[in-house]
């Protein structure tokens, strides 16, 4: 894989003769949503950065805008554009686009369309503009060879890199790319493959990256290096809202090697959590990593918090315990007549379910290479949000679009964490201060005590079912902590980030209540995967659970009850199916042997959700022998509509499932006296190979639909399928994540 910044790759695609360079237009890439892009490369292509180089000796360079934080999107996104361009893949060489942003008139012009890692939209988002990038490359490269031959065009196919004619002739691609390049696509616009004629999407292909990542030649941001300029670490208040009380750094700059000590203000770069440094801090220089560590040790610092000094978790739950006895902040829906239905139902079923704050603990910590002059910023950063930290550094450095270049390596685990720039802002500050090139560093202690975690909450649960055990009136009461503090929300907008007023059963139930309980506490709060879909699941789909045993129906036929007949339901991110996600249940309480009698002491146990579109479901096997959990079989059913790479599909759900199960038996996030109690991985130990299952099967339900994200959809469904699994195995249910401590206690 290569890493070019922005200059260096448009140097190398039009300094190669003859090569043919293909983009997203100016007026067009900008939008919001590309429109289907007529004369997709507009008069002026040959001056835009390029997402398709195709070089005199056939050779194919495909750029890859977004940041890849191990969903693949390196692999899929090219992929998409090599089929349309019926490219050679094993010809294609991918390239990591930087940020593609010039200037314009003052304002930014975004050059290559969405660029980001988050909320699974790569690849709906990527459907019809990059495969129309693909489109216009190919008639442009079949036209050049119908002149050179005097046929007519549409007399002419494509294949692996070759255009053929009736005949028998074949032009290779590098050999029409210079004539290719003279023609202009036509106004009416450039027809798409039909999909009986795709032969890469839709067939598996390894990573792009892999080979390097396994032979340990991947380079990430932690791993680049400038020479001459400073590695920097930052002492950090532990307090969310706290200050400076005491400093001695005399002993700090005596360590050999240290240069300079700068503090770090967070009111002096005034701003929201995201954009700013989360807490103050005494930032050392040192000409190496050891020295700079060592100068950090030798800081005499004091902190105070300005607010909640006394705050732990502890006190957080009796607040919430408190709050849910009253009126909810925020009535998220009321359909119907709850309470009513609540009185005249036969069966009434109450229960209440935990989810702790838990960390991002990304592999590759947070870092930024900074260098920052008055004509011009340069970053190279691992961030999911490369246009969010644009706009910071255009912010502290006034610089003009055209005079910011941020790279994005590969980056070694986001889950949201990077979705927030903040260490951005600490590295250009730090810059613009030392006047030289800056390496910040984090260690894994600044990691884990400085992070967005996903907010703590009590879910309260109230259902009532007729006779025949049918649904007729749901209450969920949720009192959390919204991820939205801080981030320039007004408060009655704070529940958005912590309910679907759209969420499973709504819509499904006549009489249906959800209600939100703003619980006030001093720690920063982020997006984690699948956000609040991961916690809300866990909840509504271990209570759709207990419901089943307490009115003795077979839980999934209960959940079959609600979802069909199969309706299409509007919600907040297009159109939900009922009928897909039974779908997807069915399959996998077929595919673990649902109905079937389980082996002594063994149960199973499964959850189904919606989330970005796609639809999972999950089914485990599991038992419990002497406190010790062990998994039998795990299986995970998705549908995601087509499906552009099937072996990245099946890495997506599996290391979402993996890494579910990981943060809800083991996982959990404490605070004391106003600080973060887990250090490093002994306080929070994400869950080894041995007690996770040896293997996830992932089965993909076949479709025709436009595709959506996966890289989120294999976390909500787990958790609740494990507790579920559990409690058929055991009769002990789990409502408290995480789960180890109480399994520990179990025969």
């Amino acid at each position: 894989m290569s890493e070019m910044d922005r200059r260096r790759f448009l140097k190398v695609m039009l300094g190669a003769g003859g090569a043919l360079i293909v983009g997203i237009p100016l007026r067009a890439a900008h939008a919001a949503t590309p429109p289907v892009p007529l004369a997709l490369l507009g008069d002026s292509w040959t001056r835009l950065s390029a997402f398709v180089s195709i070089e005199p000796n056939g050779r194919t360079l495909i750029g890859a805008r977004a940041p890849d934080t191990g969903q693949g999107v390196r692999t899929a996104l090219p992929r998409i554009i090599a089929d349309e361009l019926d490219a050679d893949w094993t010809r294609v060489e991918v390239l990591a686009l930087p940020l593609g942003v010039e200037d314009d008139n003052g304002k930014p012009r975004w050059l290559y369309g969405p660029q980001h890692a988050g909320g699974s939209r790569n690849i709906p988002e990527a459907w019809q503009d990059l495969r129309s990038i693909g489109a216009a490359a190919r008639w442009l490269l079949r036209n050049a060879a119908a002149q050179r031959w005097n046929l007519p065009a549409d007399r002419l196919t494509t294949r692996a890199g070759w255009v053929l004619s009736p005949d028998g002739r074949r032009l290779d691609y590098g050999e029409l790319a210079a004539a290719a390049a003279q023609l202009q696509l036509p106004d009416a616009g450039v027809a798409l493959k039909s999909a009986s004629d795709y032969r890469l999407i839709g067939q598996p292909a390894r990573d792009v990256d892999a080979r390097a990542i396994v032979s340990g030649r991947q380079a990430y941001a932690f791993d680049q290096t400038w020479g001459d300029g400073y590695v920097a670490v930052i002492a950090r208040c532990p307090y969310a809202e706290g200050e400076l009380e005491h400093l001695d750094d005399s002993k700090a700059r005596a360590v050999a090697g240290v240069e300079k000590i700068i503090p770090i203000s967070v009111r002096e770069a005034a701003g929201l959590i995201g954009e700013v440094p989360l807490a103050p801090g005494i930032a050392v220089l040192a000409r190496d990593t050891w020295a700079a560590l060592k100068g950090r040790t030798q800081l005499a610092l004091r902190w105070r918090a300005r607010h909640g000094g006394d705050a732990s978790t502890d006190a957080l739950a009796q607040q919430a315990a408190t709050l849910l006895k009253g009126t909810p902040t925020t009535q998220v829906r009321n359909d119907g007549d709850f309470a009513k239905a609540f009185k005249a139902a036969a069966h009434r079923i109450k229960a209440e379910y935990h989810v702790p704050f838990v960390a991002h603990a990304t592999m590759e910590p947070m870092n930024c290479m900074a260098l920052v002059t008055s004509a011009r910023a340069h970053l190279i950063a691992p961030t999911q949000s490369p246009r969010r930290a644009f706009e910071i550094v255009r912010k502290l450095t006034r610089l003009d679009a055209g005079s910011i270049l941020i790279e994005m390596p590969r980056i070694g685990g986001g889950y949201g964490r990077r979705l927030d720039d903040d260490y951005i802002a600490e590295a250009v500050l730090l810059a613009q201060a030392a006047g030289k090139p800056i390496k910040l560093l984090w260690m894994r202690e600044d990691d884990m005590t400085h992070d967005v975690y996903r907010p703590f909450g009590v879910h309260r649960l109230a259902a009532g079912t007729d006779r025949k055990g049918r649904i007729a009136a749901w209450q969920h009461h949720l009192a959390s902590t919204s991820r939205l503090w801080h981030r320039g929300v007004p408060s009655d907008q704070l529940w958005t980030s912590e309910m679907q007023p759209d969420a499973l059963p709504a819509g499904l139930v006549p009489n249906l209540q959800l209600g939100w309980y703003a619980l006030d506490f001093p720690l920063w709060r982020g997006a984690w995967r699948a956000p609040s879909h991961d916690s809300n699941t866990f909840a509504i789909e271990s209570f759709l659970d207990e419901i089943a045993h307490a009115t003795h129906q077979d839980p999934l036929k209960l959940r079959l009850a609600l979802l069909q007949p199969a309706r299409p339901l509007p919600v907040q991110d297009g159109t939900f199916d009922s009928g897909r996600l039974a779908a997807v249940l069915k399959q996998a309480a077929d595919s673990i042997g649902w109905g079937q009698r389980p082996p002594a002491g063994h149960g199973r146990g499964l959850a189904c959700a919606y989330s970005a579109g796609g639809y999972c479901a999950h089914a485990f096997e599991v038992s419990v022998q002497s406190g010790k959990l062990h998994f039998h079989r795990a299986v995970a059913v998705v549908d995601v509509g087509r499906v552009v790479n099937p072996l990245g599909l099946d890495a997506q759900i599996m290391g979402g499932t993996l890494d579910a199960l990981s943060t809800a038996l083991k996982l959990e996030i404490t605070v004391k006296d106003g600080q973060v109690q887990q250090q490093n991985f002994p306080e929070y130990p994400i869950a080894r190979m041995r007690e996770l299952p040896r293997a996830v099967e992932v089965i993909s339900i076949a479709s025709t639909t436009a595709p959506v994200g996966a890289e989120d959809l294999g976390v909500p469904s787990a958790a609740p399928a494990l507790a579920n699994a559990i409690f058929a195995a055991t009769g002990k249910r789990l409502r408290h994540m995480p789960f180890a401590a109480q399994l520990a206690h179990m025969d």
